[in-house]
């Protein structure tokens, strides 16, 4: 018997005629993720299979898969002859591993794509099933809300057989929908952004403002451990770690004290729309949601957009804060987004900031100085970071 992983996608299928495109994208995701384990990753019949994984790797090789975009689940397999008995024993092996000698429930299901293979689908469940029960007394049926499901596939070649199975985040693969510049601050909201635009098949980037000496070294390392985190769904992520204290500087020196903050929105998003064009991203991407704070009214929003000519996603559009925490949480950013290190966004803010900007009067503002050789060198001084999923 040979470990093998059992990968399904789901919205792939809805492709028609890309299908195969949206397929081979997924199978380069999932040979990336595994990287540097050994695995040979085959697509067949609306499946994808992963082969000469070591057993003793599959675990850890199904945890990697299970935050691949595009992946809907994922089963450890037994791969067997395809006699009925070999396909029993197996069953027997894997529950044993998964229940032993505990009561809980099952149930059966088979798949016959091998129309050549002598059992139809539904003996296969009643004879496993019954094989099952004999073998493990504590065991019972139970066919709506099983504890244990124990699948069968019966393919051209070989048999699979599997006990359980681990949900993957679903989406796009990462790629297959162009490459967008995620604005990456030290917070709660961008990571999630970042996250949810990759969902949908899109490559980021990243970049970052920094103010030193007003932010320190360790706020620096908060960002970069951000885009470790989320590059564990999105692939590798190239991070631009801007100087904005000059421009930040100046911008609160020289310019009306109420529109320091969008002002500098807009700064940001010109440097953002500058460094994306150069490495091929074609959207910007934000963490701004409606109203959270000055910076984000409809007024506020509609002037950042005037900066740039670039699309601006937003995901968090419509979110509540409660509803992005929960999200920070369950892809593992939030922790590392509350450690107490400012960020550029949080130093010289307004006492108070206008909440109605108007496009024209903030154009005439942001002429008072000339920032093209600011941003010439802001972004010439630029730190590079490459980061990659299985450095994690």
């Amino acid at each position: 018997m040979e470990t093998v992983l059992l990968v399904r996608y789901a919205e792939i299928h809805l492709k028609g005629l890309n299908r195969p495109y949206f397929e081979r994208s997924l199978m380069g995701a999932i040979s990336r993720a595994l990287s540097p384990m050994p695995a040979r990753v085959v697509r067949e019949q609306g499946r994808i299979f992963v082969f000469d994984v070591p057993a003793e790797q599959a675990e850890a090789a199904a945890d990697k898969l299970s935050r691949v975009f595009g992946v809907h689940s994922i089963s450890i397999a037994l791969a067997v002859e395809k006699d009925f008995d070999a396909i029993a024993e197996a069953a027997a092996a894997l529950m044993a591993a998964a229940a032993g000698e505990r009561a809980c429930t099952f149930k059966v299901f088979a798949r016959r794509a091998d129309k050549r293979f002598p059992m139809r689908s539904q003996e296969i469940c009643v004879e496993l099933g019954g094989r099952l029960l004999d073998r493990f007394p504590a065991l019972s049926v139970d066919v709506r809300n099983p504890e244990l499901h124990v699948g069968v596939e019966v393919r051209q070649e070989r048999a699979f057989v599997y006990v359980g199975e681990i949900m993957g985040p679903g989406g796009m693969p990462v790629g297959c929908n162009g490459k967008a510049m995620l604005l990456i601050s030290g917070g709660i909201d961008s990571p999630v952004a970042g996250h949810m635009i990759a969902k949908r098949g899109v490559a980021i980037d990243a970049i970052h403002f920094y103010s030193y000496p007003y932010t320190s070294e360790r706020a620096r390392d908060k960002v970069v451990d951000l885009a470790r985190i989320v590059s564990r769904y999105a692939g590798p992520i190239t991070l631009y770690l801007i100087p904005f204290t000059e421009i930040q500087l100046t911008i609160y020196e020289k310019c009306p004290s109420t529109e320091t903050t969008v002002l500098m929105r807009r700064l940001m998003m010109k440097i953002a729309e500058r460094v994306a064009n150069s490495c091929g991203a074609q959207a910007l991407i934000t963490g701004e949601a409606i109203g959270q704070v000055a910076s984000q009214t409809i007024e506020s929003l509609t002037v950042t957009n005037d900066a740039v000519t670039m699309p601006v996603f937003r995901p968090l559009i419509g979110f509540d804060k409660e509803e992005i925490v929960e999200r920070a949480k369950a892809i593992g950013t939030f922790d590392t987004s509350i450690l107490p290190y400012e960020d550029c966004c949080t130093v010289f803010v307004p006492q108070h900031p206008v909440t109605k900007p108007k496009v024209e009067k903030l154009r005439a503002s942001e002429a008072l100085v000339d920032f093209t050789e600011m941003i010439e060198t802001a972004i010439k001084n630029a730190e590079i970071v490459k980061i990659h999923p299985h450095e994690n």
